[in-house]
């Protein structure tokens, strides 16, 4: 499988403590319709670290059953115990995902050689695709441009990585140093176009929780090598990708933003909190400004 496109990292609504039902249906209606090629369940934006192990695989099972076969959905199975990465993983192949999502192991930073025997286990105790996700800024390390190398190689299930280390150099080498048909897919919103320029395939994105048709619009174009034209939009919406990464920690802009439209409760866990009353009014002048209608306001 290749993956090509724009993947929604979709953010998990809970209620009472609990998964919402109705609002994640609603929200992954509201993705489809948007044009994504696809749902990338309990990833970061998914509050994939403080949802307990059953909620884990009950909200990559709601997402599969509520697209319907409508889009892909990669499931966010990543863990630092690679034990655990394998059981997620089993377990979201058994449900019918379409791929999977493996973010580097955060915390007890391994060595690029624990790395690639951490995604070498993995791929060789599932059928699914793998998109490696490399995102230092979270992890403390990241997945080097060689190891991915070894990996693509070695793997064949690995087939593509979500790239959120925001260097287009590291696009570039990427693109280099990795076997023909190995995705590179953007994991940040504001520099979607110049890493599609250098040879991204296509877009993880935060901003497409609110904004789907417009992050799915960029993406077409920029795959149709119409950038002139992707410029234009990437201009226009810059200020609000740039101002959903940088109010605060994701998910807690994109989850408030997406409260104000309606999708969903402010309901976070701790140790994430609500953003304060100030930027919570700079967030709703920002969506107001792009004309995206507040329900919460």
């Amino acid at each position: 499988m290749s993956f090509r496109g724009t993947y929604t990292a979709i953010i998990t609504p809970f209620r009472n403590g609990s998964i919402d039902v109705p609002s994640f249906r609603k929200h992954i209606e509201h993705q489809i319709a948007g044009g994504v090629t696809g749902i990338v369940p309990v990833g970061t934006t998914g509050e994939s670290p403080t949802v307990d192990a059953e909620e884990h695989i009950e909200i990559i099972r709601l997402a599969i059953e509520f697209a319907a076969g409508r889009c892909e959905v990669i499931a966010g199975t990543g863990a630092n115990a690679t034990a655990e990465a394998i059981e997620l993983t089993q377990a979201a192949e058994k449900l019918g995902a379409t791929a999977t999502l493996q973010v580097c192991p955060y915390y007890n930073k391994p060595s690029q050689e624990g790395l690639y025997q951490h995604f070498k286990t993995i791929a060789a105790n599932t059928n699914l695709p793998i998109m490696l996700y490399s995102v230092p800024g979270r992890s403390g390390i990241e997945i080097s441009v060689q190891t991915t190398a070894r990996l693509a190689a070695d793997c064949k299930n690995i087939t593509g990585i979500k790239e959120a280390g925001g260097s287009v150099d590291r696009v570039s080498q990427l693109v280099e140093a990795t076997p023909a048909g190995f995705s590179i897919l953007s994991g940040d919103d504001p520099l979607t176009l110049p890493f599609m320029v250098c040879g991204a395939v296509g877009l993880v994105s935060v901003a497409s929780n609110i904004i789907p048709d417009v992050m799915s619009r960029i993406v077409k174009l920029c795959l149709a090598q119409d950038f002139a034209a992707a410029a234009e939009i990437h201009k226009q919406y810059y200020p609000l990708l740039r101002g959903l990464m940088s109010m605060d920690v994701n998910p807690v802009p994109i989850k408030t933003a997406a409260h104000f439209l309606g999708f969903c409760d402010l309901e976070l866990r701790l140790p994430l909190v609500a953003m304060d009353e100030e930027k919570n009014q700079a967030l709703k002048l920002l969506l107001t400004e792009f004309k995206l209608p507040l329900v919460h306001a």
